[in-house]
Formats: C-alpha cells, sequence, structure tokens
C-alpha cells in the first residue's frame, strides 16, 4: 500500500530516532527536538484532539505564523484521521477568514496567541466551530478556548486509559484520505479549497527526492508561509523523509519584526538549502549590494568586476567552465574567495543553493545568485499538484528553464484545442500522476473543468526544449489579444519595465481584443521625487508642473523598448502599452491584488480598476499627462 504521511513520519522515526528534526528559537539561541520527541508530542496533541471529540474527516483550521506548533499541530490532526485548513496569517479581512472557516466546514481552530484577536472578532459569525486551541498561555481564556499546553495534558492523561488511540486511528487512514484543504488566493472573486490527500503529499515528495539529494546532516530554515503547498512539501515533509532538520523563522511582535528576523536567523542555524520566491531573492540581493556599497567605492568595482567574470564563467550553467569559458577559471576563482565566500557568510557559510518557487524568477537574479557561489534554482508548480512538477538542481540546471520533470508523472504540452505540442512549441502544461489534486472542495463545476480525464490543466504556458528541460513562460489563460485575435503573453514586458526601471514598481498590461494595448503602472514615488529634485530643485512635489515632469518620465521609461531605445527589439512594439494608467496605491496582498505568492491577480485588478482601463481606449488617453494620473501621484 502506498504510504499516509503518518507512515512517513513512522518510517523516519524508525530511521533516525535521535536525529534533530524541528529547530525553533524562543530565547536566545536555536534548540532542537529529535524525531522521537516530535512522535511523542505530536501523539499527545492528538488524544487531546480526540479527547475534544475530534473525528476522522472532520475539519481544523490552522492559523499560525511558523514554529514547531505549527508542524506538530499538522501532524497531530493527521493522525486523528482529521484534515488541516492551514491558514494565512496575512488574511487580514474578517470576511476572508469567515469565507474559509465557513466554506470549508472547520469545527475547530489552531492558532497562535498572535493571531487569536482575529478569530476571537469573528467567532459570533461561525457558530460551527466547537472549540478553539491557542498555541500560547493566555491571561484571559474564554469558554471555548484551551492552551496548547492543557490541550497535551488532555492528551497524556487520555492515552493513560487509551492507550493505543492513536495508532489505532492512524491504521484506519488511508493513502487517498483527505490531509489539507488548501485555500488559493486565485485569480477570481471566491478562492478555491484544494483538497490533497495524503498520497498526493507522500508521492511530490517522492517525486521532489528524485530532483534533490538531501543528506541527514542537512538544515533547512523555512522562511516561507507554513500553508504554502510549496514550503509543505519541499520544505517539512522532504526533510522529514531524509532524517534531516527544519528550522522556523522566529516571530516577532510585528511583521516587519519577523522578516528582519530572516537574516539573522539564517546566520544563526546555518541552512544548507533555503526556499525562495522572488520577493525574498530581490530582497537579499539588494541587502547584499547594499552591504558592497558601505564599504565604499573600491569594493563596488571590484565585486561588479567579479560579477562579470563570474557570469562568462558560469555561463547558463549547464556549460560552466565549459571550452574558451575555461579560460576565466583561475580569475573567478580569485574572486569567488576574496569576495563571495564573504558574502557567503552572511547566509551561515553552509548555504549550498536556493530553490525558488512562486513567481517565475528573473534570469539576472539567477545569474547573480549563480555567480556569488549559491545558485538560486528556479522551480515549477501550483498547489493543485501539490505543488512541485519541476526544478533544476545542483546535477541537471539550466539557467532560465524551470527546470527537469519530476518523475514519475507525465507532462505533455497542448494547444487551445488539446492537441500536444512538439518540443520549443509554446502551449499550456498540463499534468498527470499521483500529486495531481483530489479536486476542488464543494466546487465539482471548476474540477471538471481543471482535470479532464486524469490531466491537470494548469493554465500556465510553456514549452519543452530537447535536453528535457520546461521553460514556463507566462500564463496561458492571461494572454493578451489584440483586435485581430493575435495572442501575447504579458508577463515577460511587466517584470521587465519592474526591474530595469527604479521608477516604476509594478505593471499590468491590458488588451481584450482592442486597437492597443494598454498598462496599468504603480510608480515609485519616492524615486519620482528623488529625479524631479535633482532635475529642477527648485519645484516642490505638490507643484502640478512636477507632477508632469514626473508623468513624462514614466512615459520615456517605456519608450526605452521602443525602436531607437535602450532595450529597443526586446519586445514586439505592438505589445508595449500605447496608453498608460497611473495607480496610486501598490496591489498588495492587504488590498486583495496579490497573492502570498506575490503574484498580481489579474482579474482582481482588471475587475478594480474597470473604469480607468475603459478610460484608457477614450479620446486623448494616450497623453500620459491626464489629470487622473496627476492625481494619482497625490
Amino acid at each position: 500500500m502506498k504510504p499516509t504521511i503518518i507512515d512517513l513520519l513512522n518510517q523516519s522515526v524508525e530511521k533516525y530516532a535521535n536525529n534533530p528534526f524541528l529547530w525553533e528559537k524562543t530565547g536566545n539561541k536555536f534548540t532542537s527536538i529529535s524525531y522521537s520527541e516530535t512522535q511523542q508530542q505530536v501523539h499527545y496533541l492528538a488524544a487531546g484532539l480526540l479527547n475534544l471529540g475530534v473525528m476522522a474527516g472532520d475539519k481544523i483550521a490552522l492559523l499560525s505564523e511558523g514554529r514547531n506548533a505549527w508542524i506538530i499541530g499538522e501532524l497531530g490532526i493527521l493522525h486523528t484521521g482529521a484534515v488541516n485548513v492551514p491558514l494565512s496569517i496575512k488574511l487580514e479581512e474578517s470576511n476572508d477568514l469567515i469565507f474559509r472557516l465557513l466554506h470549508s466546514e472547520a469545527k475547530y481552530v489552531l492558532v497562535s496567541g498572535s493571531q487569536l484577536k482575529k478569530i476571537r472578532a469573528i467567532i459570533n459569525d461561525i457558530p460551527q466551530i466547537k472549540k478553539i486551541v491557542v498555541f500560547d498561555a493566555q491571561p484571559d481564556c474564554k469558554s471555548n478556548e484551551i492552551t496548547l499546553a492543557d490541550l497535551l495534558e488532555k492528551g497524556k492523561e487520555h492515552l493513560k486509559t487509551y492507550a493505543t488511540a492513536i495508532i489505532d486511528c492512524a491504521k484506519s487512514i488511508l493513502p487517498n484520505d483527505l490531509a489539507n484543504i488548501s485555500y488559493t488566493s486565485g485569480t477570481t472573486a471566491d478562492p478555491k479549497g484544494i483538497m490533497l490527500t495524503h498520497r498526493n503529499y507522500t508521492a511530490n515528495v517522492e517525486q521532489a527526492l528524485t530532483l534533490m539529494n538531501i543528506p541527514t546532516n542537512f538544515r533547512t530554515l523555512i522562511i516561507l508561509p507554513l500553508d504554502h503547498c510549496f514550503a509543505h512539501v519541499a520544505g517539512f515533509y522532504s526533510f522529514m523523509a531524509s532524517g534531516a532538520s527544519v528550522g522556523t523563522v522566529q516571530s516577532g511582535k510585528t511583521g516587519l519584526e519577523t522578516l528582519k528576523n530572516i537574516p539573522l536567523n539564517i546566520k544563526e542555524l546555518q541552512p544548507n538549502l533555503l526556499l525562495s520566491v522572488p520577493a525574498l531573492a530581490k530582497s537579499f540581493k539588494k541587502n547584499i549590494e547594499g552591504g558592497i556599497r558601505a564599504k565604499g567605492t573600491i569594493a563596488q568595482m571590484m565585486f561588479k568586476h567579479g560579477l562579470q567574470v563570474a557570469y562568462l564563467y558560469n555561463g547558463s550553467g549547464w556549460n560552466k567552465g565549459k571550452g574558451w569559458r575555461a579560460l576565466f577559471k583561475l580569475e573567478y576563482n580569485f574572486f569567488d574567495k576574496i569576495l563571495f565566500s564573504k558574502v557567503r557568510e552572511a547566509f551561515g557559510g553552509k548555504l549550498e543553493f536556493f530553490i525558488g518557487g512562486g513567481a517565475l524568477l528573473d534570469i539576472d537574479l539567477q545569474r547573480f545568485y549563480y555567480a556569488i557561489g549559491i545558485p538560486m534554482f528556479q522551480g515549477y508548480g501550483l498547489s493543485e499538484a501539490t505543488p512541485i512538477i519541476s526544478s533544476n538542481g545542483m546535477a541537471n540546471h539550466k539557467l532560465g528553464s524551470s527546470g527537469y520533470l519530476v518523475k514519475p508523472m507525465e507532462l505533455k504540452i497542448c494547444d487551445s484545442d488539446g492537441i500536444e505540442l512538439p518540443n520549443f512549441e509554446k502551449g499550456e502544461i498540463v499534468i498527470r500522476g499521483e500529486n495531481v489534486m483530489a479536486g476542488y472542495f464543494k466546487n465539482e463545476k471548476a474540477t471538471a473543468e481543471t482535470i479532464v480525464d486524469g490531466w491537470l490543466h494548469t493554465g500556465d504556458m510553456g514549452y519543452m526544449d530537447n535536453d528535457g528541460f520546461l521553460y514556463v513562460v507566462g500564463r496561458f489563460k492571461s494572454l493578451l489579444i489584440s483586435s485581430d485575435g493575435e495572442k501575447y503573453s504579458p508577463e515577460g514586458i511587466e517584470e521587465s519595465l519592474s526591474d530595469t526601471s527604479q521608477f516604476i514598481d509594478q505593471v499590468l498590461l491590458y488588451n481584450n481584443q482592442n486597437q492597443y494595448t494598454t498598462a496599468l503602472i504603480v510608480p515609485n514615488k519616492e524615486a519620482l521625487k528623488r529625479y524631479i529634485q535633482r532635475k529642477k530643485p527648485h519645484l516642490i512635489w505638490d507643484n502640478k508642473e512636477a507632477k508632469v515632469l514626473a508623468l513624462n518620465k514614466l512615459q520615456r521609461e517605456i519608450n526605452e523598448y521602443r525602436k531607437g531605445g535602450k532595450y529597443a527589439g526586446m519586445f514586439p512594439e505592438r505589445w508595449l502599452p500605447g496608453a498608460v494608467a497611473v495607480i496610486g496605491e501598490p496591489f498588495t496582498e492587504q488590498n486583495g491584488l496579490v497573492n502570498s505568492t506575490m503574484k498580481i491577480m489579474r482579474g482582481k485588478v482588471e475587475s478594480r480598476y474597470a473604469s480607468r482601463i475603459e478610460g484608457l481606449y477614450q479620446s486623448g488617453a494616450k497623453s500620459i499627462e491626464n489629470e487622473e494620473n496627476i492625481q494619482a501621484l497625490s
């Protein structure tokens, strides 16, 4: 029989009982608990849940920052035969939480002390909740709340009377039983509950380990939210199956404080492997460059030259040091010794590589990290595939690709009629394997549209090369469509505009069978203010003339991609924006326009700014100097 997640834990306890598994920093240093200690905690928690009345198939929500209690909490839930509903701590709006709790039919909630106020604020709107388990001691526990410490004590007592309760429960759990209902941010109004089984997870762990080797002495610090499917599989379950260990970021009093703990915790825990997303990758790069700048002009010049040498020597990864590139080996080793090795110390000194998930990693970011000796390998997946579909790794990699496919799994590239396409032709990525979700919870229509004859239609566009590498190039379902029916993926242009211009933070292109493409642009107001100060020191920002100058600077940044510009020829000119709406507020998770992996949710942005988009096709809209754009810069 195929293994469940419980089998995965039991097998690891048998093999690696005394190995450290979970690392956590609650005081001044990280301390660990072993595999056998983790299993004991899991059994106590599960027994405590049984004592509360939890039954197989019950839905239990989990809302907490990353910590040992999160992982032990999920494993405890699964040992009772119940289903975990992991929730993002970034869900601020009560209606977002209420929707997920009501839709999932959650009867219990496991919650950290810092997130408890959110649950208390909405508890009257979710009457089916029977009990709230709070991870931290509370001065004022309500009648429907119990602390984790008290739950564990109840569990110990329960096992004195029913010694085999947990083992008996675990034996009844089958591979195809639900483990999680994971809500996707999606690109439409209501999030969908992705049903993932025990076998979905254990299959994807087996698949992931065909791409990467995790020695038992490896450590990772999970810097992504634990409710992420990616953090589940590539993080703690793959490490658990390998006898390796997992740390979590020390929680601060605020989200910003927690973010500041990440670089400190990395240095303290000295991980061998990290999981990342583009937003974090850019943040780390910015910090590295800031540190180099602080050392002075000579250090900056040397670092820049060292990078150029490394780029030449590394090539695209697969051809590193081959042919004429071998000429740069000694020079590269010199810069690696005197510069890049010092940069790596900031990451603990033992970091071998990153795996990047979420949105596509910019090729320049990949080259940068490869140059400094800690490659950031692009992977690809989605929650509906539990999530890993492909990844680059130490053994096989091509920078710019999304890597080799996991095994066993079938993948094909199809056109809009479902016809399979040959290598190098772009189409929708469609997969089949044991990692494909069981479906969307209480949404048969969406399930039937997404899984056809066992094949998961990802909605992403890509192609395969002759060496077995997958290239993901954008969303298959978010193509721009011109008035003559020609289609084009917008992501490359959007990312390039925001990456190459310090004045542009976010971009969304739009064309739905219109005469020209339009753009919603979130500007970097601070950079524009500095620009005005340099150009016209006498102007104050509130002056209309200053705003007009700033808008024209934005227009010139776009024009750099047109004939005669710095980036001319990178993209077909017909897909460059002919009219621009400047947006006054950024697209964020808080305003519901960006999901938890920092992807802009196209459908929601288009819906919210429908009137601005419509206005871009009116007479005179091609001039960026309009009143709405001026107001947006206020």
